[in-house]
């Protein structure tokens, strides 16, 4: 059994949902973090400081825990995409993207409230969208009305249909919490995930 309580530093039903394929039990926080960019902060830049920001300001309110923080961006053509939220800024990301490719960076970062001590990296992962009709993208948007998502798409629905090819490390990295990374994390704190299962 794990001596500490893994917390996650997000209220995402999606994060919540990834978490759960590592069989552990774990509780979720809101971090509360102003995620406003600094003056000449790279994307990869902005992520993890993001992701340790809200890991860390989680495990202020929690004893002995291993709290995860998580923040992502899409880049296109050196500019980051943030949340549409509206149907006109989602129309127009996905025109912009069209027959591009868009890379998401994910931040992610594992913070042990009892010392402190805080193990951060940044998985990127490359999307290659089709040429997309503005009938297509209409439909797309009428569907999944994604307009709380970076980049106006939900991979694990409808939204792999706009695209030619995914390459990355790990796919769970696009969808905003890489496993495979934080599974390294944890074992670095002595978790072993798979020695874990009950």
């Amino acid at each position: 059994m794990m001596n500490k309580q893994l917390v996650l530093g997000s209220t995402s039903p999606f994060r919540r949902e990834i978490l759960d394929k590592l069989g552990l039990p774990f509780l979720c926080d809101k971090p509360e973090v102003d995620e406003t960019p600094l003056a000449g902060e790279s994307a990869q830049q902005l992520v993890g400081r993001l992701a340790q920001a809200k890991a860390e300001a989680v495990a202020a309110r929690h004893a002995n825990a291993l709290v995860i923080g998580s923040d992502q961006v899409a880049v296109i053509d050196g500019q980051i995409l943030g949340k549409p939220h509206t149907h006109d800024k989602a129309v127009a990301q996905l025109s912009a993207a069209s027959g591009k490719t868009v890379t998401f960076y994910t931040g992610l970062a594992l913070v042990d409230s009892d010392n402190g001590r805080a193990q951060m990296a940044v998985e990127p992962f490359h999307v290659h969208f089709r040429k997309l009709s503005a009938a297509q993208i209409e439909g797309y948007l009428q569907a999944e009305q994604p307009y709380n998502c970076a980049g106006s798409f939900k991979s694990e629905g409808l939204g792999i249909l706009l695209f030619d090819k995914l390459e990355g490390r790990d796919p769970n990295t696009l969808i905003g919490l890489p496993l495979i990374a934080l599974s390294e994390m944890l074992a670095n704190e002595g978790v072993d995930v798979l020695t874990q299962q009950r």
